[in-house]
Formats: C-alpha cells, structure tokens, sequence
C-alpha cells in the first residue's frame, strides 16, 4: 500500500495545506522512507530512536538545522496521519525535537522603499498595468503569493473595498486601500480582457498568454522591478506580506487583527513582528492607507463602508467612467492603464 500517496490526499482534502507545504513535507517523508529502506526499516515499524537516527544522519550529511526540524515536523505530520488511520498505534516523531535555531527577522521594506519599488511598472502598457495591480494588491492585504495567484475574478468587489481570500487554514474577507481599488480596476475593466484567450478563464490575474499566473512568474516579475529600484534588500513576494504587517503593527493595529488579516492559524507566528529590528520608519497618515485598518485596534477602514456608488478618481484627477464589462464585479474603470502593446511573456 501506497502510504505516502494517502498522506498526501490526507494533507490536500483534510488539512488544506498550501502547494508549498505539501511538496514539501511529501518530499520530506519520501526521502525518510528511502533512508528506512536503505536501512531495512518498516514504515509501520519506525520508533522514536528510528527518528533520533534519521535526524544525525541528516545532520551528518551536511543538512542546515533549519532543515533537520523541518524533515522532523514532517515526519510528525506524516505519523499523525498514519495514526489517524489506524495504521500505526503510535507517532514515533512525536516528543522529539531537534536542536532549534532561532528564527530570523523576516526582511521588511521602509516607507521610501515600498514607494520606490510599487512605481517601478510602467502602467502605460498592459503587462506594467498588470503587475502595479498584482504588487498593490499584494501589498495592500498581505496575503501569501499562492493566495494572490488563486484568485478568481469573481473574488474581488472593489466598489465596497473588499477582497475574499480562500486560505490554507480557512477563507477571508480583507479590506482594501484606495491606490490598490484604482489599479485593480485599471487592469480588471482594461487590460484583463485583452489577455484573456478563453473567455472562461476565471483568474483574476493571468500571465501574457492568458493562462493564470503562477508563482515562478510572479517571482520573476518582482525580482525585475527590485532591480529596477535599485534596492538592494532581497526583495521576494513575501517580503511584500511581511512589510504590510510590520507597517499595520506601527500604525497601531493590535496583533490580534494582524492574525486576522495574514491568516494565520496561531497568534506566535504573528508576534514575530513584535521583536526587535522591525522599526522601520513607516509614518502613520501615510497616502499608501494602512492607517485606514486601525482604528480601536479592530482592523476596520477609519473611514466605514466604501461608499458603493462613488467612483475612483482616475489618473491625473480624471474621472473614472463605468465599464458594463465589470459590472457583476462591481468595479469601474479608473482610466490609470494605457493601451500599450504587450511586451513580456510572463
């Protein structure tokens, strides 16, 4: 019998968990099992010290801690499973714990950075268009890049300010700021149907093919515009993500809503945020809107409801003109996107 092959099903229909994780703990367990093998060990038979051993061996062999704790929390996961199924009476992971290290400070942006780095695209043509929408929304929410690459169409209402994010731990609703309302609209009403090669196609954001995007081609697309910045922190999708709540953290909004709003399942993963080193400059009031999550400390828009018949103000002060196309998204067109060619495959 196939057990990895069941965790696997186990881990997608149960535990929700992200691409990421699942390839991730998957290999993790497959290479364990090739180790048992090699080793005339039973899956069903392992024991605690079968683990103990495994984890020297990588060691041994050269493996980071960081990823000797990771290949043991696999095996944990892996165990809970095969326990939950009966197949084994206990988890031989379970109880033990590798030598730990302390977990980095994540990379975060200041105020002059996030601004230098989200002008880079040149909203004067299609793909440009697109990625100010991709990195706005990206930074306006701080959801994780496989979230922000799942989204269908139908997921964003822009005339109320609001985004439905379907999570690997559970679905949410996440408000929006005004410069990531008026991109979105640009590229949903202007550009979107352009790319589109199959009308139905659900993505929101699609690649220069009109195929969803995906998580190498959005990695790509930031590395390009951090070398345009010339920025020389290691600028990844996530750095978006861990910017947006360091900022949301010093404009006042409790941990609480922070937990919230990134999704994560336990408050300890959002306290990092607290520790020291994330002081970074970013001022509150400022026009990117953060401030906007914070009142009471509730992570609700200072301002109440988007008022559902006002209209974007589009580029240069113009007025945004309705777009029957994007009516049953709710959203008009804020007229920031040009009508340049395409110029980048991904």
């Amino acid at each position: 019998m196939d057990y990895i092959a069941g965790y696997e099903t186990w881990l997608t229909r149960e535990k929700r968990a992200a691409a990421n994780t699942l390839s991730s703990y998957v290999r993790d367990v497959r290479q364990f099992a090739y180790w048992a093998d090699e080793n005339r060990l039973e899956l069903l038979q392992t024991s605690q010290e079968d683990v103990k051993r495994y984890a020297r061996h990588l060691e041994q062999t050269g493996k980071s801690n960081a990823t000797v704790v990771r290949s043991v929390a696999s095996l944990k996961s892996f165990y809970t499973y095969m326990t939950a199924a009966h197949f084994v009476r206990f988890n031989p992971a379970k109880g033990f714990t590798p030598n730990r290290i302390e977990r980095r400070l994540p990379a975060i942006l200041t105020n002059r950075e996030v601004d230098l780095f989200l002008e880079q695209p040149n909203i004067g043509d299609s793909k440009g268009c697109r990625d100010k929408a991709m990195l706005e929304l990206l930074y306006a929410t701080g959801i994780r890049v496989s979230e922000l690459i799942a989204l269908d169409a139908q997921d964003v209402n822009l005339s109320a300010g609001f985004l439905h994010c379907r999570g690997k731990n559970k679905d949410r609703v996440v408000p929006l700021y005004k410069a990531a309302v008026r991109a979105l609209a640009s590229y949903v009403t202007e550009v979107r149907p352009q790319l589109l090669e199959d009308p139905a196609e659900t993505a929101l954001f699609v690649n220069m093919n009109g195929e969803r995007m995906s998580r190498q081609g959005f990695w790509k697309i930031v590395k390009c515009y951090q070398e345009k910045a010339g920025i020389v922190k290691d600028i990844t999708p996530h750095t978006l993500r861990h910017s947006f709540a360091a900022h949301l953290l010093e404009n006042g909004a409790d941990l609480k809503s922070i937990q919230e709003m990134l999704g994560h399942a336990d408050i300890s993963a959002t306290q990092i945020y607290t520790r020291p080193g994330h002081t970074v400059g970013y001022a509150r009031g400022d026009r990117r809107g953060h401030d906007l999550w914070t009142q009471n400390g509730k992570g609700r828009p200072q301002n109440g409801p988007r008022d559902k018949t006002a209209r974007p103000a589009g580029r240069n002060g113009r007025s945004a003109q309705a777009d029957p196309a994007a009516g049953e998204l709710g959203i008009v067109s804020a007229g920031l996107c040009g009508a340049g060619g395409i110029s980048c495959s991904v």
